[in-house]
């Protein structure tokens, strides 16, 4: 008896931020701290932390976000009122490399989605990016309070767009969401370079190899 074949991947899902688009706070808070890197990442690592933001990513305001900060943190106000009014600066721009691979896939008539950890007061930022034309259907977390790695939010994608998982691959920047994604049933990427992701592709029959 023949072993059951793996199911025929068809789809791609692409997380924006680390993937798609080249988002870091790194790039305002460099000039913020005028290239004091230690001083930075202590800032970035006690007071405007991942878990903060992510708080946002999962619907709350960043005025919310910046007040309760703030309190804690009074001398830094004005360091932390800035990740929101100069958010803009938080982006260099596209991954060209995955934004060429994501253009290849879209001309080769796969169906092409997008589900990413962003705050709905900071999305239309992404719209910036030609390639956003390319999704069939697009889930940010901020305007669902959900977020990844919550399998709530994969399900949320399928349910939509009337999405099966055996169908799907999920490429994103963080592990655990690329693990989450795998353990609903997809096959999860976890993305760490374009040439990394299109020989991975090209495995998968999605790309062909140059």
């Amino acid at each position: 008896m023949n072993a059951p074949s793996a199911p025929r991947r068809t789809t791609v899902v692409f997380d924006l931020g680390g993937v798609l688009v080249d988002w870091n706070p790194r790039y305002l808070y460099r000039k913020l701290f005028d290239g004091d890197d230690a001083a930075m990442e202590r800032f970035l690592a006690t007071v405007c932390t991942s878990d903060w933001v992510l708080q946002q990513d999962a619907g709350r305001t960043w005025a919310e976000g910046a007040a309760a900060l703030k309190a804690a943190h009074p001398a830094q106000a004005a360091m932390i009122d800035a990740f929101h009014q100069r958010w803009p600066e938080t982006i260099a721009g596209p991954i060209a490399g995955t934004a060429t691979i994501l253009r290849e896939l879209d001309a080769a008539g796969t169906p092409l989605y997008a589900l990413t950890n962003w705050s709905h007061e900071t999305f239309d930022h992404a719209w910036q990016f030609d390639f956003m034309q390319a999704f069939k259907g697009i889930v940010v977390s901020g305007h669902e309070k959900l977020v990844k790695p919550d399998p709530a939010i994969y399900r949320l994608l399928m349910d939509r767009y009337s999405l099966v998982a055996p169908d799907l691959v999920y490429i994103d920047d963080n592990p655990h969401n690329a693990e989450a994604a795998t353990a609903l049933g997809m096959h999860g990427i976890h993305f760490t370079s374009p040439d990394a992701l299109r020989r991975e592709l090209v495995t998968l029959g999605l790309l062909r190899g140059h």
